[in-house]
């Protein structure tokens, strides 16, 4: 989230899309009752089902599933036409004004950029660049008329989302479209916000990305990005998600969003030298300039004094990579017999990865499989056969299992990281039962018997297991409060102030209060940069309790910690115009008294930093400024474009020959499992109920009882033409397996015209399995297609193809 649940009570209007917070967030959407009580705002929400959120929003607009991006295009147009941006914010504050090279292209009618190879599927993304000036600067025109500006360029390239094309894909009315245009438009001139609420809804598409970005280019339109009550707040679904990426469990990044050494770099200086973070306008700051220190302080938390300069801090110990083994690439190896051994910790793959057919098959090669969890998973019994649909041949399985039972969230202590960045701690109110084991004596042991293998009988590579700093007071269980400490950081040398060079700032040992004071030459350790102020030398600041709000903004300072730097809302420089003046005195959040910055919250950057230096908002662009225009950074283009999810009910409007994303992560194996229209011409997508978490609470019987069984929801016209009446066992089927469950015939999903066509949406909620106190069911990922997002390589769970029929009950209830 880029702002914070509890501001989301300072917005004008709400917009989710994508997600179905009162449902999937429920303490969370408390904040936007707020927002209707305190602000009297309008929600708004988009989906393809009138959800419970739906239930209680000012408006309601119906979607076919995969067509956010065309919808949030034609808002963009709208806006554009209408006169309804915040111009003043849109020059200073974003790259609209920037002037883009003279060999960038798009080929309208092929949905193509300039530099697409075919054959690779991959653009050559030199062409998406600024024109530069002799003095090495990125060239402007604050005017925004210059023909090749970013502004221009992007109004011409949405001027095809007319609200009769985006009818046309999307299925929405053009009424209602327009009505929710309004809403939205209402909040581009810095009296009003908007804040846009998403969640799986939007990124488990092969264009979630564009998704994404999509709406975070209507809010820089709009002046709402930094703003109280504003923003683009990603709803995770974990208590813990934003944690797990934020300390590198993602594949290719280091802890803190730092990058995993690649075969092609060589060494630490051609690791550095591929990060290119030279400002491209003067007086510009950005935090990845001091990328280095973030990185030699990592190495120093890793490997301690063994990391030294002559060996570039044990740079060269870090494994590389050649390509980025996401999930769909990982199991893409393990179904082709490439992986001998897989550990599933807090991972349930069967259930959670596409087509379980492949799965299957996958998981059946392996040598071993390990599941650390507190409760038995679907995936520790993949070999069983349950139910009928892709039944497996369990005596022809030699994958052995093990399974290591783990304590839950409550029988442990430790910092979680919710959507709002904010760490906070939580107490042990159990030990874990029986032979129940935390997590981190598991690892740490496993690492301890790595370690003395290699240590007794040599091996391939030793160093980085060697060298690992594991100075643990127990090296068999490291404790959550060293950990933290860990990742905050701490200074291993003295460190003189730079105010008065004869004076420490920091003594040895002693835990570090700001990423800024970071050092890239050996002199400070931090496992994770973001993290650093977390556990200074006050204190666990992640155990902070107070829930002061002395600004009435919902900012609560001094409850646990948000990255970056305890900042609650990110960019908020941008709340004010570019002379530190509020844009209004309704959103009043920073402001420059003319000596300082001053407000509720903690500033971008040096609260002196006059704004007369001209310093962007948005420090995390070497730019300054938010982009408009994605230059060089996303598979699929520099600015979004429209296009079907691989499985469609029909072709892409605009550009039938590239109808999917051409830069989607496909598998050459998995093409013949697409299936077509003809044979499963309704459109499925996925969702979660309030009544159950993930797959975890099919195990609890409170939970089986209030939502017990899968069930398939159609709407009245199809339940009709298919003979189909509430409570009938039905079949769903896609090219790559089938699932049976019991109809619910509802108006909650509305029949949608598409192009001329009728289109029929048919919703499964994900929860079910073979394993817990629910009623079997196979999984409704048998179903879905083994294909991912260009850019994060997320799979396509949310829209795809099936066919229904009635059916004879399951042979196993």
């Amino acid at each position: 989230m880029t702002n914070s649940w509890t501001d989301i009570k300072n917005a004008d209007v709400v917009l989710i899309m994508g997600g179905n917070a009162a449902e999937a967030h429920p303490c969370g959407f408390k904040w936007v009752t707020e927002a209707k009580h305190h602000n009297k705002a309008r929600l708004v929400v988009v989906d393809p089902r009138f959800t419970r959120s739906a239930a209680v929003a000012d408006y309601y607009c119906p979607i076919r599933p995969g067509t956010d991006t065309a919808y949030l295009l034609g808002v963009i147009n709208y806006l554009l036409t209408e006169n309804k941006v915040h111009k003043d914010y849109v020059a200073h504050y974003t790259n609209a004004s920037f002037i883009v090279r003279g060999d960038y292209a798009f080929d309208e009618g092929e949905g193509l950029y300039s530099g697409y190879n075919a054959d690779r599927r991959a653009y050559d993304r030199t062409s998406w660049e600024y024109e530069f000036g002799e003095d090495g600067f990125a060239r402007r025109d604050l005017s925004m008329t210059h023909p090749r500006s970013v502004f221009q360029l992007l109004k011409k390239h949405v001027a095809r989302y007319t609200p009769e094309t985006v009818e046309r894909i999307t299925g929405a009315p053009r009424d209602k479209f327009l009505q929710v245009c309004e809403y939205i438009g209402s909040t581009g001139n810095g009296e009003r916000s908007m804040t846009i609420m998403y969640a799986l809804g939007w990124t488990q598409h092969t264009h979630g990305s564009q998704n994404i970005r999509t709406a975070a280019m209507i809010q820089l339109l709009l002046g709402n990005q930094g703003v109280p009550g504003g923003g683009v707040n990603a709803l995770r679904g974990h208590s813990n998600v934003q944690g797990l990426t934020d300390i590198g469990v993602l594949a290719h990044l280091t802890p803190g969003y730092l990058g995993m050494p690649r075969d092609a770099e060589g060494n630490f200086d051609g690791h550095m030298a591929a990060r290119d973070f030279r400002p491209l306008l003067p007086d510009q700051t950005s935090f990845w300039q001091n990328y280095k220190k973030f990185y030699v302080s990592l190495l120093k938390a890793m490997y301690g004094t063994n990391a030294t300069p002559e060996n570039d801090f044990g740079f060269d110990w870090l494994p590389k990579i050649d390509k980025v083994y996401d999930t769909l690439q990982i199991f893409e190896r393990v179904h082709n017999g490439e992986v001998n051994g897989f550990i599933c910790q807090g991972f349930n793959p069967l259930m959670s990865v596409p087509n379980k057919a492949k799965m299957s098959a996958g998981l059946s090669k392996l040598k071993f499989l390990v599941t650390m969890d507190p409760l038995m998973t679907d995936t520790a019994e993949f070999w069983k056969n349950h139910g009928e649909a892709n039944p497996v041949d369990s005596a022809a399985i030699q994958t052995e299992v093990f399974v290591l039972p783990t304590n839950c969230f409550a029988e442990d202590e430790g910092s979680f990281t919710n959507s709002s960045r904010t760490l906070n701690w939580r107490w042990k109110a159990a030990e874990p039962p029986g032979n129940a084991r935390h997590d981190a004596q598991v690892i740490a042991e496993l690492f301890q018997r790595i370690r003395k293998l290699y240590e007794d009988e040599g091996g391939t590579a030793p160093e980085p297991i060697l060298n690992i700093d594991w100075q643990y007071a127990d090296p068999m269980y490291p404790q959550p409060d060293e950990l933290l400490r860990e990742l905050n950081g701490k200074a291993l040398t003295d460190i003189p102030d730079a105010s008065d060079p004869t004076k420490k700032q920091y003594s040895a040992g002693q835990q570090l209060a700001s990423f800024g004071h970071l050092k890239d030459d050996g002199s400070t350790m931090a496992a994770c940069w973001i993290y650093t102020g977390s556990y200074t030398e006050a204190g666990n600041i992640t155990a902070r309790r107070d829930n002061a709000d002395p600004s009435g903004l919902g900012v609560h300072p001094n409850w646990g910690f948000a990255w970056p730097a305890n900042r609650r809302v990110l960019y908020n420089r941008a709340s004010a115009d570019p002379q530190g003046r509020p844009w209004s005195e309704r959103k009043r959040y920073l402001e420059w008294d003319g000596t300082k910055w001053v407000g509720p919250d903690v500033p971008d950057y040096g609260a002196t930093v006059n704004p007369n230096r001209d310093v962007g908002p948005f420090i995390m662009n070497p730019e300054g400024v938010s982009r408009l225009f994605a230059r060089k950074l996303m598979a699929e283009g520099p600015f979004p474009e429209h296009y079907e999810p691989f499985e469609s009910p029909v072709a892409n409007v605009l550009h039938p020959n590239t109808s999917a994303n051409p830069t989607a992560r496909v598998f050459q194996g998995d093409l013949e499992a697409f299936g077509t229209s003809d044979a499963f011409p309704y459109v499925a997508t996925t969702y979660r109920l309030v009544e159950h978490f993930h797959w975890w609470t099919k195990t609890a019987k409170l939970n089986a009882i209030v939502q017990p069984e899968f069930f398939v929801e159609i709407n009245p016209a199809l339940a009709a033409e298919k003979g189909i009446s509430n409570g009938d066992w039905v079949r769903v089927s896609s090219n790559r397996g089938s699932v049976k469950g019991k109809a619910v015939v509802t108006k909650r999903i509305p029949e949608l015209k598409v192009d001329g066509k009728t289109v029929h949406v048919v919703g499964m909620p994900l929860h079910y399995g073979f394993v817990g106190e629910t009623k079997v069911a196979i999984g409704v990922n048998a179903l879905t297609p083994y294909v991912g997002d260009a850019n994060t390589n997320t799979p396509e769970y949310k829209a795809f193809l099936v066919n229904i029929e009635r059916s004879d009950a399951p042979s196993v209830a």
